[in-house]
């Protein structure tokens, strides 16, 4: 498909740049530094909460210089670079099973991270960009090539897809790191489901993942079946979860202690809440998975509320940015943003209020952890470039990427 010669020469300027999308990350900011801060100096323990802050901040500016810096590609570059980065994501994620942090093995039970001194960095993280932009090609490509959709070129797709997931899949699972996978299966869901596939399939597919879960779900509840899932590989502590989960008040003493403190913080705040530095219940590591308890505490359902408020924005600013764009191959990226912001909310919020069972994915912008929000603030900033880069009518009009 030859390109087309018309450039468009008008200079970008902070006028096409998304402010809304810019005030929503502004108070995410606001309210994650804030939480960090309360959750540290609640924590029982005598440890000043300003170096976390900083090194937090820290993070924050690194994912700000990479959002201005990835606005700066548009769609034929992006395409270009993205086998390039998914290269380089199958690199790190061999060798992070090999070089990664002793200390951190010991202490969470996986090879998911490097460790530079105080500085730990985990690569599966920083692959989901890449993942997405690589699957979006994909089937931006493959649309291309096919443009009627027939039972024959549909599985030839999710061939196509299944390829580019697998490897990861089957690295991460290495490390193991079953609450990350989760996120690159939701990442492929999402595509999967926006790329034309005919319901001939997705509507069986769809039936049989639901089988497959409710079989999943019979064999972790039953002695039986938790012994041939320990066979295929399943963990002691993976089985103590879902106890914590189906019974968050059996034991509280043990591995459900962090998830029934967790709904006592939550609870205790009520409508209105405790007030700001009022946290009275002690999380154990509240910092991290748990910190929607400190909303929950400080300012009950109201703050609760206002939060996934912010997350609900933001998706819906992403989602008018994918529309303004009739660009197939922005589409699938935005898609793939989209899917993987949503479910480390719909995830964590899940877990920290007992609807769903501990997995220990961070909520985005607000966990403490640079690893997790440079790679959400370079997923914005792809979908911002849509925007950025439709405005200022800077990149060539490529008939492959149009809708």
């Amino acid at each position: 498909m030859q390109q087309s010669n018309a450039h468009k020469t008008s200079r970008p300027s902070a006028s096409e740049l998304d402010w809304g999308m810019i005030l929503i990350l502004i108070l995410l900011m606001g309210i994650g530094l804030m939480s960090l801060y309360l959750a540290i100096a609640n924590n029982g323990k005598d440890v000043s909460p300003i170096r976390p802050l900083i090194v937090q901040l820290f993070y924050w500016v690194i994912g700000i210089v990479a959002i201005a810096f990835i606005m700066r590609f548009d769609a034929s570059q992006l395409w270009r670079i993205a086998p390039i980065l998914y290269g380089l994501s199958l690199f790190l994620l061999v060798a992070v099973l090999i070089l990664y942090s002793r200390e951190l093995k010991a202490q969470a039970g996986a090879r998911s991270w490097f460790a530079f001194g105080p500085i730990t960095f985990q690569p599966s993280e920083v692959v989901k960009p890449a993942f997405i932009l690589m699957l979006a090609k994909i089937v931006t490509n493959h649309n291309r090539e096919y443009p009627t959709h027939t039972v024959h070129s549909d599985w030839l797709l999710i061939g196509k897809m299944l390829g580019c997931f697998l490897p990861i899949a089957l690295l991460i699972g290495l490390q193991p790191d079953f609450g990350t996978l989760l996120v690159f299966v939701a990442i492929l869901g999402g595509v999967i489901i926006v790329s034309g596939i005919t319901w001939r399939i997705l509507g069986p597919a769809l039936g049989a993942i639901a089988a497959f879960a409710t079989g999943v779900i019979y064999l972790v509840t039953s002695a039986t079946g938790r012994n041939i899932l320990g066979a295929l590989g399943f963990q002691a502590y993976q089985f103590a979860r879902i106890d914590a989960w189906l019974h968050p008040g059996q034991d509280t003493s043990a591995d459900g202690y962090q998830i029934y403190q967790n709904l006592k913080a939550i609870g205790s705040g009520e409508l209105f809440g405790s007030g700001f530095g009022n946290l009275k219940v002690y999380v154990p590591v509240r910092e991290s998975d748990m910190i929607f308890s400190v909303m929950g505490e400080t300012f009950g359902l109201i703050g609760g509320a206002f939060l996934i408020l912010l997350y609900f924005l933001l998706i819906y600013r992403m989602i008018q940015a994918t529309f303004k764009s009739h660009n197939a191959f922005y589409a699938y990226i935005s898609t793939g943003v989209i899917m993987m912001i949503l479910f480390h909310v719909f995830e964590n919020v899940g877990m920290n209020i007992g609807l769903l069972p501990l997995t220990g994915i961070p909520l985005p912008f607000i966990s403490q952890g640079g690893s997790a929000l440079i790679s959400n603030m370079l997923g914005v900033g792809l979908v911002m470039s849509m925007s950025y880069q439709q405005e200022s009518r800077t990149f060539n009009e490529d008939s492959r990427f149009n809708v």
